[in-house]
């Protein structure tokens, strides 16, 4: 198995690429993925780079773990292949884009169209074993995104961050709010939603509002 970024980011994140927990993480992965069904697919590990380059990101979503069920994660945080059931969180945050936007809501859970404006969809994780979510933490994936996380908030300039629930939120404590925008709420999950952190964040709206500020094209949620 091989594992590549795109050429734009891997320039921003060579140093990082070339430190011995990242060649250890993938030995990890390449050998998980020998001895057992994991997902993503290995194209589509680095999905969410691939769709969002470095100079094109607009928007940064946090997510953790890809989705462990069958046909599920194809590499973007909430994002799920056009035929799989939407799964919860995203029918919320579906709900929220609708009673925010007022558009209608989709019919189906595939997100590429986001990734492809300039919403980079980041997992804290960009593998798991099938089955068994958090099944690759601590592997060294969250030292690799953590890093991401930092070239966008110290290269870059008037991103939008949304980050939803104390995870990403934690995981986003470094971002530089000076020269960002970053918006948090509670995680969409049903759990959080229904006790009142989720709906009427209008983060959707809000993004767009601060997208047109700058003279950016707003997202087509």
């Amino acid at each position: 198995m091989t594992f590549d970024i795109t050429p734009d980011w891997k320039k921003k994140l060579n140093h990082e690429l070339e430190k011995p927990y990242f060649k250890e993480l993938l030995e990890f992965v390449s050998a998980e993925y020998e001895a057992n069904d994991c997902f993503p697919h290995p194209d589509n590990i680095f999905k969410a780079f691939e769709l969002s380059s470095f100079e094109e990101t607009k928007v940064v979503i946090i997510g953790q773990d890809p989705y462990h069920g069958y046909g599920q994660a194809h590499g973007l945080c909430f994002s799920v292949q056009p035929e799989t059931k939407v799964p919860p969180s995203l029918v919320n945050i579906f709900k929220e884009i609708s009673d925010d936007l007022g558009t209608p809501l989709p019919g189906h859970g595939n997100l590429k169209h986001w990734a492809e404006q300039g919403v980079l969809m980041l997992n804290a994780t960009l593998t798991v074993r099938a089955g068994q979510a958090g099944s690759h933490q601590g592997k060294g994936w969250e030292k690799f995104t953590d890093a991401v996380i930092s070239t966008l908030s110290d290269e870059r300039e008037n991103l939008v961050f949304l980050l939803w629930g104390g995870p990403a939120q934690k995981k986003g404590r470094k971002i530089d709010s000076n020269k960002h925008l970053v918006l948090t709420s509670g995680h969409p999950s049903p759990l959080a939603a229904n006790r009142g952190y989720w709906f009427g964040n209008k983060h959707f709206s809000k993004t767009n509002e601060f997208l047109r500020s700058i003279g950016k094209e707003p997202i087509a949620w």
